[in-house]
């Protein structure tokens, strides 16, 4: 079907992979207990949508480029290491510690505020995820065993393995988003507490730039 080979199989591998922890699931947990629900939900979508990038990169061949041209490599590379800093560096710095009673306000102008904010942390989680190209060199390894190579329409089987990545990884990533965020309801009370997980955060997103900088290709 599509010219795809053990449909099966990838979908188990698929649901063995993405419960592998990872920058994307990090992204999602810290969001999640540091901003609540809602956050954890945008940050799920920022993430599946960079995987639709990353699946039509691939099916367009462009990730074949991105592994043959360690300039390119390093380029995309140091982009996703620098984002991933600024947004710790970000929340290290921000002195605005919005406790539980804000967002519980009846000020009308604080359904406005949640959906920008809302569309930033999808932003970031769709930037995050994009500029991985680790992501972008997964797709290129582990997608062709699944396809069978005398397909005429490999670009076909390409998009339907994404989507089928995708899937998956968004009802596990949902799922992470939900448990994380039950958590952070009591947390949040606290403003102190609140303002601690935020810094918290910050260091994960910072310790996780410098690590993708420092990895070898």
């Amino acid at each position: 079907m599509f010219g795809i080979e053990n449909y099966l199989g990838f979908i188990l591998a698929a649901m063995l992979l993405n419960l592998t922890p990872g920058t994307d699931s990090m992204y999602i947990i810290t969001r999640s207990i540091s901003q609540g629900q809602t956050a954890g939900f945008y940050s799920v979508l920022g993430i599946t949508s960079g995987i639709l990038v990353h699946t039509l990169l691939a099916a367009l061949g462009l990730s074949v480029l991105l592994a043959n041209a360690p300039t390119a490599f390093m380029i995309v590379k140091y982009i996703g290491a620098a984002y991933l800093c600024y947004l710790g560096l970000k929340m290290l710095l921000s002195k605005n510690s919005s406790s539980i009673a804000n967002n519980l306000s009846k000020d009308p102008n604080v359904t406005s505020r949640k959906a920008v904010d809302g569309w930033q942390i999808y932003k970031q989680g769709v930037l995050t995820n994009t500029f991985n190209p680790k992501v972008a060199l997964f797709f290129l390894a582990f997608f062709p065993q699944f396809i069978d190579a005398s397909y005429a329409y490999g670009m076909l089987s390409f998009l339907m393995l994404g989507l089928t990545f995708a899937t998956t990884g968004f009802i596990w990533c949902l799922s992470l988003a939900l448990l994380a965020s039950k958590f952070s309801k009591k947390l949040r009370e606290n403003p102190k507490i609140e303002s601690m997980m935020n810094k918290i955060s910050g260091v994960v997103f910072m310790g996780l730039g410098i690590k993708l900088l420092t990895e070898k290709a």
